[in-house]
């Protein structure tokens, strides 16, 4: 059993949760967990660069001059990628950057990322975390008093309209519902920060 420090809104420590290692894998996948941030990060690519080639470019098909005799080099037409105007040699054309993971390889990896977390002891749970109206300075001062200084992930059971406007204006704070929550969320921030709600459903075993 893993303990994980639960804190109130005053950054103390009220409680310990214990975490059966085994829900979330027993071991951290990393070669799983690298393969879901790489290809969640080669989702967001939108692969849209693409440039002209020899056949796209207008232009005649016509050779500009007979091969010998004119002392120029040979020449063939005007689409060459030679000459201004002409296509692209090797162009580039728009592809999808998109890697096929499973439901069972994309769950497996959240664990793991969740798992590395926990061992690393970057993982908190805070009670009692809600807000009257959207309020910074609450999520800023309780970032402040758990130590919380860089890139921080912050989970919610569910969609809270009044804490996602306290904390999307503090740099390199994101928030996101456990339901919706990745590997390449948690992977790439240095602390996490879940409400007691949100570690439950984080631990619930699949339906």
């Amino acid at each position: 059993m893993l303990d994980v420090a639960v804190y109130n809104m005053g950054g103390e420590q009220v409680d310990t949760l214990k975490v059966d290692e085994r829900a979330l894998g027993g071991t951290v996948n990393a070669p799983l967990l690298k393969q879901a941030v790489v290809a969640y990060a080669a989702a967001r690519r939108r692969g849209t660069a693409a440039a002209k080639g020899r056949a796209q470019v207008a232009g005649s098909g016509r050779k500009l001059f007979r091969q010998k005799g004119t002392g120029h080099a040979r020449r063939g037409n005007i689409r060459t990628n030679l000459l201004r105007g002409g296509g692209v040699a090797f162009p580039k054309r728009a592809r999808p950057y998109r890697k096929d993971l499973s439901r069972k390889m994309r769950r497996r990896a959240l664990q793991s990322a969740l798992l590395a977390k926990i061992l690393g002891e970057d993982l908190l749970v805070v009670d009692g975390l809600k807000a009257d109206e959207p309020r910074t300075r609450l999520i800023a001062d309780l970032l402040g008093r758990l130590e919380i200084r860089r890139s921080c992930v912050l989970a919610l059971a569910e969609h809270d309209a009044n804490l996602y406007k306290s904390a999307r204006n503090i740099p390199d704070v994101t928030v996101r519902v456990a339901g919706q929550l990745n590997a390449h969320d948690v992977a790439t921030r240095q602390k996490m920060l879940a409400t007691r709600e949100a570690m439950e459903l984080l631990l619930a075993p699949p339906t």
